[in-house]
């Protein structure tokens, strides 16, 4: 049996009940992908809920679904946490928070420094590209996308996180590899600096606040691919 498509639905799903899908959903369902009465879909609200249902009806702007059976499924693993300085180029920021979403990331903070260009942040076009990205990746739970703070709000938030690492590309800071810092045992908060990089300042503070300086390698990466570098390597770890 081939498996269901998936769909994401924010709200209270019970065994027995029935869920009207909103009209963007409906649309690919009934206009793309032709399902109509009858057919079977699993829904996610990204909180770890999924369930299985029947639609009952559908249209190009209505969906109605009455759901079978629900479940909780488990969130796996360690979490790792992404404070990113995002840059001026949207299109680069979407697809760090695509990208890192699939990976499987906890959750994603913007921070401001002193040399953070400013972006343009629309928190809720962005909460649509995780919902698509959990359902790509056939998972059921969204990153916390958390608001724009400046960085020690971000060290105050994430001061328990066992695990802390920051980036930066300042030479004359004795930094380690990534691989011998990164472990998939304990739930990690890596920092990501700006395309001009954390000031001095910025990374005495965080080093002061326990975190410990680390390599991504010789290149030097632009920030969103930073950001995946250390995504990818956790996801791969824990």
């Amino acid at each position: 049996m081939s498996e269901l498509h998936r769909f994401f639905y924010p709200g209270v799903m019970t065994s027995g009940g029935v869920v009207t899908l909103e009209s963007e959903t409906a649309k690919h369902i009934w206009q793309v992908l032709r399902m109509d009465e009858g057919d079977r879909i699993t829904l996610t609200d990204g909180k770890g809920t999924v369930a299985n249902g029947e639609i009952q009806f559908a249209e190009r702007h209505k969906c109605n679904v009455k759901i079978s059976d629900t479940f909780l499924e488990s969130r796996a693993g360690k979490q790792l946490h992404l404070c990113v300085a995002f840059t001026k180029n949207n299109a680069r920021n979407e697809w760090l928070l695509e990208k890192a979403t699939e990976l499987g990331v906890g959750s994603i903070t913007p921070i401001s420094s002193s040399r953070f260009q400013k972006s343009h942040i629309r928190h809720d076009r962005w909460e649509k590209i995780l919902q698509s990205a959990i359902l790509q990746s056939k998972q059921s739970y969204l990153p916390d996308l958390n608001q724009l703070v400046p960085i020690s709000t971000a060290l105050d938030r994430f001061k328990n996180i066992p695990q802390k690492l920051i980036a930066h590309c300042h030479a004359n800071s004795p930094k380690s590899a990534l691989s011998d810092l990164l472990k998939g045992s304990e739930d990690a908060v890596v920092f990501i600096g700006p395309e001009g990089d954390f000031s001095p300042d910025e990374v005495n503070l965080c080093l002061n606040n326990g975190y410990k300086p680390v390599s991504l390698g010789a290149q030097r990466l632009r920030t969103e691919t930073a950001a995946m570098s250390v995504a990818a390597y956790f996801n791969m770890v824990s």
